[in-house]
């Protein structure tokens, strides 16, 4: 069982997002469990407060080290003391399947969600394992990058999905995008499903999805194609059709 701990200013954003479809299911099963744990209760303040001007002057407020600290704390009994520590982060590293595929081997993960300017630094020392960025961009918030990291490794768990395969030949799993995908009618608005996949004849299937995965990845993501594990027949397809690897 995989178990994910939030540290976060807004447990039922996390719990309530979570709670459907997949992984709402996964959690009902046992699969994985999802904590989400409030930084603010863990505030010493009279008035539960969690963030200061920052030091040096500038805009915006930045979290105190001391109640995450202590939230962090609280989970570790659970946890286990080598569990990595994840700061949702624009400074990051970028979170990708690969790294997904990475984390998916950990027992458990806690996840720390900044808000405002971010977090104290010396908390980040103290505790940071590894900071994830989703992208080039700033969000109000790490829920939402949580959030989306815990969907991409849960559906890497045994049992999560239902068929282990059906994550195998998605995109990036094997450095490529994937191939388009079809079903009923055969015909819709005068577009037809490619004979191949009609056919029956699975050697076939397999290699139209594989030489589709290539051309898609070629026209949307070349730079993939640099790192992905191609073998002599990708090599000769992708040259007969005018792409330079």
């Amino acid at each position: 069982m995989k178990q994910f701990f939030v540290l976060t200013l807004f447990p039922e954003m996390v719990q309530e997002t979570l709670s459907h479809s997949i992984l709402g299911r996964a959690q009902r099963d046992g699969l994985i469990t999802v904590e989400s744990i409030n930084i603010r209760d863990f505030s010493k303040s009279k008035h539960l407060q969690v963030d200061d001007y920052p030091y040096g002057g500038g805009a915006g407020m930045v979290m105190q080290p001391q109640p995450i600290f202590d939230a962090y704390q609280s989970v570790m009994p659970k946890a286990g003391n080598k569990t990595r520590v994840l700061y949702m982060s624009p400074q990051g590293r970028p979170f990708t399947q690969r790294v997904a595929e990475e984390l998916a081997q950990e027992e458990s993960l806690i996840f720390l969600c900044g808000h405002y300017e971010g977090v104290d630094e010396r908390v980040i020392e103290e505790i940071v394992t590894d900071e994830i960025s989703l992208g080039d961009f700033v969000l109000t918030g790490g829920e939402l990058a949580a959030i989306t990291m815990i969907d991409a490794v849960s559906r890497l768990m045994p049992g999560v999905l239902g068929k282990e395969a059906s994550f195998e030949d998605e995109s990036f799993s094997q450095g490529l995008l994937e191939y388009p995908q079809y079903t009923r009618p055969p015909v819709f608005m005068e577009h037809e499903v490619p004979q191949v996949l009609l056919s029956g004849h699975h050697g076939n299937v397999e290699r139209w999805r594989r030489e589709q995965s290539l051309l898609r990845t070629a026209q949307k993501r070349p730079d993939l194609l640099k790192t992905a594990d191609l073998n002599q027949k990708d090599m000769k397809f992708l040259k007969e059709n005018g792409i330079e690897v």
